[in-house]
């Protein structure tokens, strides 16, 4: 029998709580600590959004459409960004926060996935990272717009938003409008502006576009950025609306364009546009390292 002192218990009491710290830090770096949870987020997110699409769309192309390339790309680049730097120790404070963010993804639904990604990129981006995991942050943050808050924008604001378009076309056309609904050029009827066809989602884009460059080539910020974010988002729109002018100038034209094929050229051209003028932003960085 052995008698140990009331400190030597204490210590021993603490030894299992600072040894999963102890085997983390020697594990891995609060930066790869970082990437992993938000690993598992994203495939959460991102599954969700896919099993949602397939229960509505069967096992289709269509299915996976919704998920852009520019968002499967954007999430690569910013834990890409996180694994650059390997230098921190994981702290007590990233446990407790991890085990929050652990239960927010726990389930498969894809809404709470994308809640605990932008707490992860908040809690981060509070903690002061160093410069590379920071940028990843950011990135990782701007992809829950297009992928939660812009939507839970459009649920609050549907009609507006689709009036908002709606109206632009018709002044384009030159027609009569009601709420969401267009006359065609032609005067054979009317068409629906579809939630699908909002301008809404496709800035959300453009917008996630214009991060990723800039944070991916460690684009020094300025009051001039305003200026190149907003003529992303603004040509967009533009394309958006002229888009949707096209399909209203007569049922033939709308059977003709509001195709697949159709979305896909559209959807180029806006990643285009998106990636030219977040080019043009950095181009400073951009150019001097080539």
């Amino acid at each position: 029998m052995t008698l140990t002192s009331p400190a030597e218990s204490s210590t021993e009491l603490s030894t299992p709580r600072s040894g999963v710290v102890g085997v983390l830090r020697r594990a891995m770096s609060r930066e790869e600590f970082f990437a992993g949870l938000y690993i598992l987020g994203l495939i959460n997110g991102l599954g969700g959004r896919i099993i949602q699409d397939i229960n509505l769309d069967g096992w289709s192309a269509r299915a996976f459409d919704r998920i852009s390339v520019i968002e499967f790309l954007a999430c690569f680049a910013g834990v890409s960004l996180l694994l650059r730097e390997r230098k921190e120790a994981v702290r007590t404070s990233d446990l407790a926060f991890a085990a929050i963010f652990l239960l927010l993804i726990i389930l498969p639904v894809g809404v709470l996935s994308w809640v605990g990604v932008t707490g992860l990129s908040l809690y981060i981006l509070l903690t002061q990272p160093g410069p590379s995991v920071r940028r990843g942050a950011i990135i990782l943050l701007a992809v829950t717009v297009p992928m939660l808050w812009s939507r839970l924008l459009f649920q609050f604001f549907a009609n507006i938003i689709l009036e908002i378009d709606a109206a632009l076309v018709a002044n384009i056309l030159g027609t009569l409008r009601s709420g969401n609904l267009v006359q065609f050029f032609d005067d054979s009827g009317y068409m629906v502006v579809e939630p699908g066809c909002s301008s809404l989602a496709n800035m959300s884009l453009a917008f996630l576009v214009w991060v990723t460059v800039t944070q991916w080539v460690n684009h020094r910020w300025s009051p001039i950025d305003i200026i190149w974010c907003l003529l992303t988002c603004v040509s967009v729109i533009a394309v958006n609306v002229l888009r949707i002018s096209l399909y209203g100038l007569s049922h033939d034209h709308y059977q003709t364009f509001h195709t697949e094929f159709g979305n896909m050229i559209v959807n180029f051209i806006i990643l285009a546009l998106g990636v030219g003028f977040s080019v043009l932003g950095a181009r400073r960085e951009i150019f001097s390292r080539a």
